[in-house]
């Protein structure tokens, strides 16, 4: 049960992780005028957007990879990391489970593996957690800055969807984790000791009560006249 519950969080953190990953509004920004010029701006680790108010929007993507900023590009790699190894999470969980049939017969195998789909579900985990927190870290400090000339944004819901993510993979990874140990003691047959009944084996006659110097000896109190 234990297992199952950290299997459905590490996928459901990693779904929505892909979709913060594609979500355009990771910071957003309106630009206030008329009700014909009023414009929403939104951005994500791939392309820029604009919106006025009717609706109408125009995107374009980054230029170039090596003209983006530094924390841009190391955004970019740690969210591709953490749905690489989320995928690889799910498909070792999924062995891992008690439930399926694979290795069924060595319950100390799918033991091992489901630890293992623990421990990359809480990298995974980690890796979006920094890219998502660098992301925003950089928003409130281009935000607070009053010498800051370009456009000022705010945390867009993307963010709060990839921390989410973030969460759901760290908690799943540890429940994951946490499982080997009952799994592994479940498939153990108890032994128990039994000490040997010494009292009943007392009572099994006369002749076994009886000292074993005494026993071995009694003959020697009768004498010779006694056989003839």
């Amino acid at each position: 049960m234990l297992e199952t519950v950290g299997f459905f969080f590490g996928v459901i953190g990693s779904a929505l992780l892909g979709i913060t990953l594609f979500n355009a509004n990771w910071r957003v920004s309106t630009v206030d005028g008329n009700v014909i010029t009023t414009s929403t701006l939104y951005e994500n680790l791939w392309m820029s957007c604009a919106s006025d108010s009717t609706g109408v929007y125009n995107c374009r993507e980054f230029p170039s990879l090596l003209a983006l900023s530094g924390y841009l590009q190391a955004s970019r790699a740690l969210m591709i990391t953490s749905l690489v190894f989320g995928f690889l999470s799910c498909l070792c969980g999924m062995i891992g489970l008690q439930c399926t049939k694979v290795a069924e017969d060595n319950p100390v195998l799918k033991g091992k593996l489901a630890t293992a789909a623990g421990a990359i579900s809480i990298f995974a985990g980690l890796c979006a957690g920094i890219a998502v927190s660098w992301y925003a870290f950089n928003i409130t400090k281009d935000f607070f800055n009053p010498l800051y000339p370009g456009t000022k944004y705010e945390i867009g819901p993307a963010l709060y969807i990839g921390w989410s993510g973030c969460l759901l993979d760290i908690v799943g990874g540890a429940l994951l984790c946490c499982s080997y140990k009952t799994q592994v003691s479940a498939s153990k047959t108890p032994y128990s000791y039994h000490a040997p009944n010494t009292a009943s084996s007392a009572k099994g006659g006369p002749q076994a009560a009886l000292p074993q110097y005494e026993s071995n000896n009694s003959i020697c109190k009768y004498g010779k006249n006694a056989y003839v």
